[in-house]
């Protein structure tokens, strides 16, 4: 694609250890067979004191690029860390978005031609967008995460190369 510079495979990054000050994974390890490993990876290619940022879907549709194997909750995606420090864990989105990305993909799937679901997104995302504003309101509640569209955590790579205890 024009503008990329390196494709590769997640799982094994072609870059030199400690080259990153900063690595953004955004809807990348539910597309992966070994997201620990990604996370692995990850880390080796952070420079101390580097930050990474992980997005994953928690309520949201299946979708295929080339394929989509599973769901993190903030609990799990913290699993994930390894030696790396979480510094913040939360939701990007919530259930507003959930309700409208599911309201699409539900009124697409009653659609017959894919000209007709297109047009059904554009509408459709179009008049309902700025109901997504609800979740500023909405994930101020502890129990926005049972309904939570996309979790998030911010990680740093120790100074020190300490292990975690």
């Amino acid at each position: 694609m024009p503008g990329v510079d390196v494709q590769a495979d997640a799982q094994a990054l072609p870059f030199s250890d400690a080259l990153f000050t900063r690595v953004e994974c955004d809807a990348v390890l539910e597309h992966v067979l070994d997201p620990a490993l990604v996370v692995r990876r990850i880390e080796r290619v952070l420079a101390p004191g580097g930050y990474a940022h992980l997005v994953v879907p928690f309520c949201h549709p299946y979708h295929r690029y080339p394929e989509d194997y599973r769901r993190f909750t903030p609990a799990g995606l913290r699993l994930l860390a390894g030696n790396l420090e979480v510094v913040a864990a939360g939701w990007r989105t919530g259930p507003a978005a959930t309700w409208l990305v599911f309201t699409l993909e539900f009124v697409k799937l009653l659609l017959p031609w894919r000209w007709w679901r297109a047009a059904a997104h554009f509408t459709l995302g179009w008049l309902l967008f700025p109901l997504r504003y609800l979740d500023r309101w909405l994930l101020r509640s502890e129990r926005a995460e049972r309904l939570g569209n996309h979790c998030y955590l911010w990680l740093r790579k120790r100074e020190n190369n300490a292990k975690k205890a």
